[in-house]
């Protein structure tokens, strides 16, 4: 697969939603219930973070069980990870920021990455690799809303993810801004409701994430 296509891809599942959810699993069991009730409330595109011994056997329940789902997998931080992560029937991969070696194994492999930029010199970094598509992380810690939009007069090429200490109550901040193509976002599946098998409960919140407004996007 071509870089263009690789990052049209990446493309197509951040534009599913307002919001990806950024999911920590502890029990695999819990994967196609919890990636049902998302789907069900709107929000089909899913990064399972590799965080737990859990995560590749949650996506792969996932890939194979949940119509409608567009699972990806986040903290991927090696070759190795990508390759786990593409042969678990993930659809993309998220990294919270980039190194040469992980940014050399991408091209190489056919697993479309969303590679993270903390700064405006990684982001242009990862511009020159290609990379139109970036996940800005941590966004709140790293400068917020303000310093994200103040990239977009002069880095317009690139659309963001901003993730990192986003909620349902800031989220707008973000997704205002002409640069942010979606957010990602942990508080769809709290551990307390995952625990608990609580999949109306997670649908309520994806239905409400999913009612968020983007800004008319260039």
């Amino acid at each position: 697969m071509s870089n263009e296509a690789k990052q049209q891809s990446v493309e197509s599942a951040l534009r599913l939603a307002p919001v990806v959810p950024v999911v920590i699993i502890e029990d695999a069991s819990k994967a196609v219930g919890m990636a049902r009730a998302l789907v069900a409330g709107g929000v089909p595109a899913i990064e399972v973070t590799l965080r737990t011994p859990a995560a590749l056997d949650a996506v792969r329940a996932i890939a194979a069980e949940v119509e409608g789902a567009f699972v990806g997998v986040g903290t991927v931080l090696t070759a190795r990870d990508l390759e786990n992560a593409f042969k678990a029937g993930a659809k993309f991969a998220v990294s919270p920021g980039s190194s040469p070696r992980l940014l050399d194994a991408a091209d190489d492999h056919e697993l479309p990455l969303l590679p993270g930029a903390a700064t405006s010199s990684e982001a242009m970094a990862l511009l020159e690799r290609g990379y139109r598509f970036q996940k800005f992380f941590p966004a709140v810690p790293a400068g917020g809303p303000k310093l994200i939009g103040a990239w977009a007069s002069p880095l317009p090429q690139i659309h963001f993810c901003p993730t990192g200490g986003i909620s349902l109550a800031n989220a707008p901040d973000f997704l205002s801004l002409p640069n942010v193509v979606c957010v990602g976002g942990s508080w769809l599946t709290p551990a307390k409701l995952l625990a608990t098998s609580d999949w109306a409960a997670i649908e309520a919140l994806a239905r409400e994430a999913a009612q968020l407004v983007h800004a008319p996007k260039r």
